[in-house]
């Protein structure tokens, strides 16, 4: 008797439960915690308060009573959804004003935006290059870039992390090779909080002749005057062909955005497969993250206040004996060995107060789990003392320090 349609599909997925429960084993099962409220400096998980060490909300916006205005507006006038693709009928005056607005605090001649920072990198390296051409890519660079560079069927010849001398012996390789050259790297790296070497990879693109692109997802906000990002930390306008940035982290709403020059937009929103064929980015969204950027432009005091938390914060984690790994930036990896061990003092720390998650393979490479510390402008010192103490005591129980 053949097995019946429901039967089948059951037995062509029994692999999953395997799967998972190894998953678990290994200390490799992610827990998804539900917030039960706004994004903050604390959080609502399971019924009770928790200090919040996780998100992305560098600056502390993803609640500002300014962005939630101007949110609540944009639904009054423009309504909910944009109900098309860019291309179509879905472009809307504010999408214009973001564009415009970005253009001009990050000092580029165009911006175009899409649905996250993820797309935007969907978006536009397989439109630079294809199966002809060749890409050089950190070892260490984000898996929306991964991906992206998977799609334009190009070669991907992977350089050492951080290391311009070991892209600059690929390049030297592929001299008289024929096509485009793209090379590709994270601004500020995310699981380590490290900052790409991008001067050195300036030079080493313009002396060859590749295209210079830099995801700066975690620099936003972050780096340069303003958090106007990598580029402008090292002032390097005009020597970066393509900057692709995010919304969603320490502006703290959601999309992604693409500067560089009008050509490279306007050949985006030709070609951009995201634009093209997927739903613009809401109003609300839309109108939030111009409030985001006006508020940036206009005061840089939380940039300011988040880098004094996060030097406060390691200093004080490395006096206790924690390793700290080599980050540059508010992103604080505390390295923890082992992904049961992390997992497991993740667990504790959660217990105590503490909403920390494990990072662990693939991620991370294995043996290399950590707690990704990552400190907001939103916490106060206070806020970090309680961490601090929570830290020693888990630290000490698990005999890490």
């Amino acid at each position: 008797m053949c097995p019946s349609p429901s039967t089948g599909k059951q037995d062509a997925l029994a692999f999953l439960a395997d799967e998972l429960e190894r998953l678990k084993e290994a200390g490799l099962y992610n827990v998804i915690r539900v917030l039960e409220g706004p994004q903050g400096p604390w959080v609502r998980i399971e019924g009770r308060q928790v200090l919040n060490l996780c998100s992305n909300n560098y600056l502390g916006l993803a609640n500002h009573p300014k962005l939630r205005q101007a949110a609540c507006e944009a639904v009054e006038r423009f309504g909910v959804g944009p109900g098309a693709v860019r291309s179509i009928a879905g472009t809307m005056s504010l999408h214009q004003d973001l564009e415009r607005r970005l253009a001009a605090f990050k000092g580029t001649e165009a911006t175009v935006v899409f649905q996250s920072g993820f797309k935007a990198n969907l978006a536009v390296i397989p439109a630079l290059v294809g199966k002809d051409d060749v890409i050089y890519s950190d070892e260490l660079n984000h898996a929306s870039i991964i991906d992206g560079c998977r799609l334009s069927r190009a070669p991907i010849r992977v350089y050492p992390h951080c290391d311009p001398q070991g892209l600059a012996a690929l390049l030297e390789e592929d001299r008289d090779r024929p096509g485009r050259k793209l090379v590709i790297t994270d601004g500020v790296f995310s699981m380590d909080g490290d900052i790409a070497p991008l001067p050195e990879l300036a030079d080493l693109a313009a002396a060859h002749g590749a295209i210079l692109m830099v995801d700066d997802a975690h620099g936003e906000g972050v780096l340069g005057s303003h958090g106007r990002g990598v580029v402008d930390h090292f002032g390097l306008h005009g020597r970066v062909h393509v900057e692709v940035g995010t919304l969603s982290k320490a502006l703290g709403v959601m999309g992604g955005f693409v500067a560089g020059s009008a050509a490279l937009v306007e050949y985006l929103k030709q070609r951009g497969r995201p634009f093209i064929f997927s739903s613009a980015l809401t109003p609300a969204d839309v109108a939030a993250n111009l409030a985001a950027v006006e508020l940036l432009a206009a005061d840089d005091s939380l940039v300011r206040r988040l880098w004094d938390n996060a030097r406060y914060f390691k200093t004080r984690l490395r006096e206790l004996g924690f390793d700290t790994g080599r980050s540059q930036t508010p992103i604080t990896p505390v390295m923890i060995g082992e992904a049961e061990r992390a997992s497991a003092f993740s667990r504790r720390l959660f217990e105590a107060g503490v909403f920390a998650q494990a990072i662990g393979f693939p991620t991370v490479p294995r043996g290399k789990a950590r707690i990704r510390a990552m400190i907001s402008a939103g916490h106060s010192r206070a806020d970090l003392d309680f961490a601090l103490d929570v830290f020693d005591q888990v630290g000490r129980a698990m005999h890490l320090i």
